[in-house]
C-alpha cells in the first residue's frame, strides 16, 4: 500500500548536495515525490512509495549526506495521492 511522507529537515543541510543525495536514494527505492530547499534554511522532502522504502528514507533525513550535520527532522505521514512521476530536485 503506498504511503506519503512530509519531511522537513533542519541543520547544516543546504550547500552539503543533501538534495542530490535524497534524489538518488529516492530513485533506488523507487520513491516518487520531491525535495527543495526552503528560504529558513531547512529542507523539505515530499515522497510517496511503499512504506518500508518511506521509512529508508526518513533513516537517511536523519543522517543526511557526509558533510550535513542534521539536527532534527520533522515527519508527517499523508495519504498517497499519485500526484508525482518520479522524484525531482525543485
Amino acid at each position: 500500500m503506498r504511503k506519503r511522507v512530509h519531511l522537513y529537515v533542519s541543520g547544516r543541510v543546504q550547500g552539503v548536495f543533501f538534495r542530490a543525495h535524497t534524489r538518488d536514494l529516492a530513485w533506488r527505492l523507487g520513491l516518487s515525490g520531491f525535495v527543495r530547499n526552503l528560504p529558513d534554511g531547512r529542507v523539505e522532502i515530499v515522497a510517496e512509495g511503499e512504506e518500508e522504502a518511506l521509512r529508508k528514507l526518513i533513516s537517511f533525513a536523519h543522517q543526511g549526506p557526509p558533510l550535513a550535520q542534521v539536527t532534527s527532522v520533522e515527519e508527517h505521514w499523508e495519504e498517497s495521492t499519485g500526484e508525482f512521476r518520479g522524484f525531482s530536485i525543485r
